[in-house]
């Protein structure tokens, strides 16, 4: 059986379908990744067959309109459409016809849960089956509000469950154009933010994230599955460089502070308050600049600048984690069982900081915008003090740790492909 996966967006959202390929790669079992040319290197890395898609997410995110999205926070979601669709016109269309033509020998498609429409056509013209993953929870539902709505405070279920619709409607209105120009030309009639929201709920679809963090809604239908977090083991088996592993060995476990392609428009601003929250803090830091390319030229002693490694490495040499709440983040985090700060940006990164705070293994999300050197100083302070939440997190990430989420995906595919 020959499976694609498309998958697109920032690393945190290609790196799942990464680690899904990976595992289906099995006797009887052809995985081809399509995803955006600068993921062509990761994809070598882990030795899964690529076919590039037209178009760098990470370039647009990059721009001016990328960067003032990210810099107002996505808070309004009616804006949100419009930023959306000026990052996506230029690309979305190419991306579409180039994860078409990677899915012209497949036999499955798989592809994230946000992209279903897309995913849905691809399949209709292709006449193949459709399976669904999601990093963070796209269904409405009673129990919390959705990710990327601006209240992320429990209302009452009523509530929660019409800022899953509002949310659904929203990430619907960010391509529906695009989805509909790229039907027209297969001559399929158009689809509506109802058809979306029937796909989400008749197509097998696979949440990637952890029972102990979101228990499954009652309210959900029978086509959803909560595997727990797709992890990539080798990760721990990774070998540093010998500054980083020098810096590790001379001294307490440090903070570890990064906010992936989240630093904004002013990446200077956000290295300058990290480093004076670790000075009043006297903790020493690890201070990831990620490709959002947070500006550092010169450190104290005490803090190490590191362009990347893997989380499933660094985190559980960390005595905390401080990052901006991307779902893969998050959930390394609580792999080490390490207390968190939250810093969220954009989209669904408050809700994770929320998640975080009701598990006890944080506190309350700063909002970037919000973000000074005293109140991450104090997060910090209480992060890597406070006894009780620190116990909590160890006891979330043992839980965690003993999950096999990435195997329970596989074993749902593979038994609803008939593999």
């Amino acid at each position: 059986m020959r499976i694609t996966i498309f998958g697109a967006g920032s690393q945190g959202d290609v790196q799942p379908c990464v680690r899904l390929g990976k595992k289906l790669q099995q006797p009887g079992v052809q995985v081809l990744l399509a995803a955006p040319q600068n993921f062509a290197g990761l994809a070598q890395t882990e030795g899964l067959p690529f076919h590039p898609l037209r178009g760098d997410v990470q370039q647009i995110m990059a721009g001016e309109t990328g960067q003032k999205y990210m810099q107002s926070g996505g808070g309004n979601p009616i804006r949100s459409i419009l930023a959306m669709r000026k990052m996506l016109g230029p690309i979305a269309l190419q991306m579409a016809e180039d994860a078409l033509e990677a899915c012209r020998a497949a036999d499955a498609l798989i592809t994230l849960a946000v992209f279903a429409p897309f995913g849905k056509t691809i399949a209709e013209i292709r006449g193949i089956p459709l399976v669904l993953i999601e990093p963070t929870p796209v269904l409405p539902t009673g129990d919390f509000p959705a990710p990327g709505w601006p209240i992320q405070r429990s209302l009452g279920r009523w509530h929660n469950r019409l800022s899953g619709f509002a949310m659904l409607e929203v990430i619907w209105q960010w391509y529906c154009p695009f989805v509909n120009e790229f039907r027209r030309r297969s001559r399929l009639r158009s689809l509506t933010s109802r058809d979306f929201y029937d796909i989400l709920t008749s197509t097998p679809l696979l949440g990637a994230y952890s029972p102990t963090v979101i228990p499954r809604p009652h309210d959900w239908p029978a086509n959803i599955r909560i595997t727990g977090y797709w992890f990539d083991d080798v990760q721990t088996a990774w070998q540093p460089p010998a500054d980083l592993q020098a810096f590790l060995d001379n001294g307490a476990p440090p903070v570890y502070v990064g906010f992936g392609s989240m630093a904004g428009r002013d990446p200077a601003h956000f290295a300058g308050i990290v480093l004076e929250a670790l000075t009043r803090t006297g903790q020493r830091g690890v201070l990831a600049t990620g490709w959002g390319g947070m500006g550092v030229q010169e450190v104290p002693e005490n803090v190490f600048v590191l362009n990347e490694a893997p989380h499933g490495w660094l985190f559980p040499r960390m005595s905390a984690v401080v990052h901006h709440g991307g779902a893969g983040t998050t959930a390394e985090g609580l792999r080490a069982g390490l207390p968190a700060v939250i810093v969220p940006f954009i989209v669904d990164q408050l809700f994770w900081g929320k998640r975080i705070e009701a598990l006890g293994v944080g506190q309350e999300p700063i909002q970037a915008r919000k973000l000074t050197a005293n109140r991450l100083a104090g997060a910090i302070q209480r992060a890597t003090g406070d006894p009780a939440m620190r116990q909590r997190a160890a006891s979330a990430g043992q839980v965690i740790r003993a999950e096999d989420g990435l195997e329970r995906a596989v074993q749902t595919i593979r038994q609803h492909l008939g593999v």
